[in-house]
């Protein structure tokens, strides 16, 4: 997987080395449609009370700019995290001034936060076999489950329904990954389509613990209280 992670890492390196802080950079045609998918995701994260919250793939960190315009109002703590160290460069000289924004090189969210949301990051296969990629989509979203301590959300790429599957893209059915999400990281899951894009998002949220069965006591282990 290592070598995978760093064809990832190679690759948006270039995208943002060639076309700067803008949607080309992180490999997304227009604006317009990037701040739909947010839109999408955000729906996981509750803005009326204060929130932290990792950006996986961070790139740029476009999403701050959908977080002023749309939530100006919220208290929001945003942590970045990239593969991409030349993406962590450009998020940092562009966002140095903001005082609730961090930002990180790792191919991991690294730190828990109360959600954590991934645009993006799954869907670019670069050729890699199914099997392995899809290894290595598990590996994220276990890392996501165990980085958030209300809830996430991904998107991924709907099947063309008369066009071959893509070397370069991953695209699969929302049963593969809702059925992961609530069946290996034990979570619930609301699936998002029909938004304008053909992909679709998944909002994932931990499921309440249940309070452990209270030890019955016999009437032996029971002190009498001093008279």
């Amino acid at each position: 997987m290592r070598g995978l992670r760093a064809r990832v890492r190679d690759y948006y390196s270039g995208t943002i080395e060639r076309h700067g802080p803008n949607p080309l950079g992180v490999d997304w045609p227009n604006a317009a449609s990037q701040y739909l998918r947010f839109a999408q995701l955000m729906k996981v994260c509750d803005f009326s009370a204060p929130l932290s919250l990792n950006d996986f793939g961070c790139g740029y960190g476009a999403l701050l700019e959908y977080l002023n315009m749309r939530h100006a109002e919220a208290e929001v703590g945003y942590r970045g995290i990239d593969i991409s160290a030349s993406m962590i460069t450009v998020a940092r000289e562009r966002w140095g001034s903001h005082g609730r924004a961090v930002f990180a090189v790792g191919s991991r969210c690294g730190r828990r936060a109360d959600y954590s949301i991934a645009s993006g990051v799954c869907n670019v296969r670069l050729g890699h076999p199914v099997g392995e990629w899809e290894n290595y989509v598990e590996s994220i979203l276990a890392d996501m489950r165990a980085s958030s301590r209300i809830g996430f959300a991904v998107n991924f790429l709907l099947p063309h329904d008369d066009k071959p599957t893509e070397d370069g893209l991953y695209r699969s059915n929302p049963q593969r990954w809702a059925g992961f999400c609530r069946e290996q990281l034990g979570c619930s899951v609301r699936l998002l389509g029909d938004y304008g894009l053909r992909e679709f998002t998944l909002l994932i949220r931990m499921k309440p613990q249940k309070a452990a069965p209270r030890k019955a006591v016999s009437c032996k282990e029971v002190r009498r209280s001093p008279r």
